[in-house]
């Protein structure tokens, strides 16, 4: 199928990554550009959703500016965690 070529490649991949020296884990920067990115998106969803709820987009913006940041800093320090975890890493 075409899931287990996705899969297949990526074990390839990894292995050659593994035994070549490089290290998978990523750089704090890259975790803080991941969280805005992510927190955008979100943020935006959560927006639109709050907008569709209460039908006023001075609260919808109000909650969307406040869990921007609130998730974005949870995010990072998940990410992080989660970066300390060797399960799954090759």
């Amino acid at each position: 199928m075409a899931i287990d070529l996705f899969f297949d490649s990526k074990k390839t991949s990894n292995k050659k990554k593994s035994t070549s020296g490089i290290n998978n884990s990523e750089t704090p920067v890259r975790s803080i550009v991941k969280s805005i990115s992510w927190r955008v998106l979100g943020t935006l969803d959560t927006v639109l959703i709050s907008w569709l709820i209460t039908g006023k987009m001075t609260m919808a913006l109000t909650i969307g500016s406040i869990e921007f940041f609130t998730k974005m800093i949870l995010y990072f320090f998940h990410e992080r965690l989660w970066n300390l975890i060797k399960w799954g890493k090759h």
